[in-house]
């Protein structure tokens, strides 16, 4: 049932008035006049989800003729003064005669508006904009909400995403992937493709979590890398194992400094992308053909003569196909010196690689975000959503983890 009419009396500011008057105040340096005007906005606004939720509850709306001999009615409204986002609000709370009504957004004894804060902040995990919340709130309670009001709801997010970002984390990791998302971000009046670096382990128990999301810039080298690292260890971590990444700039050369232990496994199928590069279409079926020979070996010596092989039979035609793998050989190989069960873990990056699609499910209709801050934000909440089902330890975690204990005696954590 649409709830415009329950809303009318309700004087509702047009969404480019709000944010007109927020912009005004922000640009003047005013800030306690622009969360001044959120405030005002906000109370006005849970009052109208209210009514809604009071039409539905009774089946029509406010001063209604349907409403009469129907056995109950409104019954006029109480205050309560509640937490919100924009401070601390006077909320006007809707009654009926027979007293039943309970908001489902604002519960009987809540003290905050965090019924619906959620619920916005739930839509915007899901990739939806603030304009589109703010289209959506208006369609389901006939409301008119300025996007710069979304905005201000979903700020309540940040104190989280940064005590994440900056939480305690294990002793050691056996496997840790790292990958990188580009995301278009618009600063200095451009849209620019911005990196943001993806850390994925498996702890102890075989249970994959995200230790945190780092934006770059695409070009990194060593010393950024070496600014991850030693934040990493910051938050409590002595050891690393095997790391698991495609070829990213200066990143072996910073992990040997901070984790001097830490395996190294490049990717094996970044390194057969980044070879085919070299190749024409009318010869990747043939080269590909050879090329399995090499990475799908049984052992390292048998690799090794196979990669030979393929050297001889193409690399007078295409010489940087068969280099790139020369050059990468002893951190691309590194996983022919596991069992099967650890090599198909960290053979590729496969992991942080399916985290990365789910988060371009998430984002594909955005665009370009306004903020650095919208990204991290966001990433958070898609990360909480996904995080939730990691309940389950990697398959085979068991003969995993004893392979793990004997190959690095002394570093595993055995209790």
């Amino acid at each position: 049932m649409s709830a415009t009419n329950t809303v009318s009396n309700i004087p509702q500011p047009t969404k480019e008035q709000i944010d007109t008057a927020v912009q005004e105040a922000v640009a003047s340096g005013d800030i306690a006049k622009a969360e001044s005007i959120l405030k005002r906005l906000m109370a006005p606004t849970i009052e109208a989800l209210l009514e809604a939720e009071m039409t539905n509850h009774l089946g029509y709306t406010k001063h209604s003729s349907q409403g009469n001999n129907t056995g109950n009615s409104r019954n006029g409204n109480y205050s309560r003064k509640i937490k919100s986002s924009s401070g601390n609000l006077d909320i006007k709370i809707p009654r009926d005669r027979g007293g039943e009504f309970e908001s489902q957004l604002l519960r009987k004894y809540a003290s905050s508006s965090n019924g619906i804060e959620d619920k916005v902040v739930a839509m915007y995990a899901r990739g939806m904009s603030t304009r589109d919340i703010a289209d959506a709130l208006e369609d389901i309670y006939g409301i008119n909400v300025s996007s710069t009001l979304i905005s201000q709801m979903t700020e309540s997010v940040m104190p989280l995403v940064q005590e994440w970002q900056n939480r305690p984390l294990d002793r050691v990791y056996p496997v840790v992937w790292i990958d990188c998302i580009h995301i278009k971000v618009r600063k200095d009046k451009q849209v620019r493709n911005i990196a943001v670096y993806i850390i994925i382990a498996l702890d102890s128990e075989g249970r994959k979590d995200v230790l945190g999301h780092w934006v770059g810039t695409g070009g990194e080298s060593a010393k950024y890398w070496l600014s991850v690292f030693t934040e990493i260890k910051n938050r409590g971590v002595e050891d690393m194992l095997i790391c698991s990444s495609d070829n990213l700039k200066g990143l072996s050369q910073a992990l040997e400094s901070i984790y001097p232990q830490t395996i190294i496994q490049k990717c094996v199928v970044h390194q057969i992308r980044n070879s085919l590069k070299y190749i024409p279409s009318k010869h990747t079926k043939e080269f590909l053909k050879d090329l399995q020979t090499v990475y799908k070996a049984q052992t390292k010596d048998e690799a090794e003569q196979n990669l030979l092989e393929l050297s001889h039979k193409w690399s007078d035609k295409y010489p940087m196909a068969i280099k790139t793998w020369e050059d990468n050989w002893e951190e691309v190989s590194t996983y022919f010196e596991y069992p099967d069960e650890i090599r198909r873990i960290i053979y590729t990056t496969n992991t942080v690689e399916g985290y990365n699609r789910q988060i371009r499910k998430v984002i594909k209709t955005k665009g370009q975000f306004p903020t650095q801050e919208s990204v991290e934000k966001l990433l958070y909440l898609i990360y909480d959503n996904i995080s939730s089902k990691w309940t389950m330890p990697v398959k085979n975690w068991a003969s995993v983890r004893n392979q793990l204990a004997i190959k690095f005696e002394g570093r595993f954590p055995t209790t």
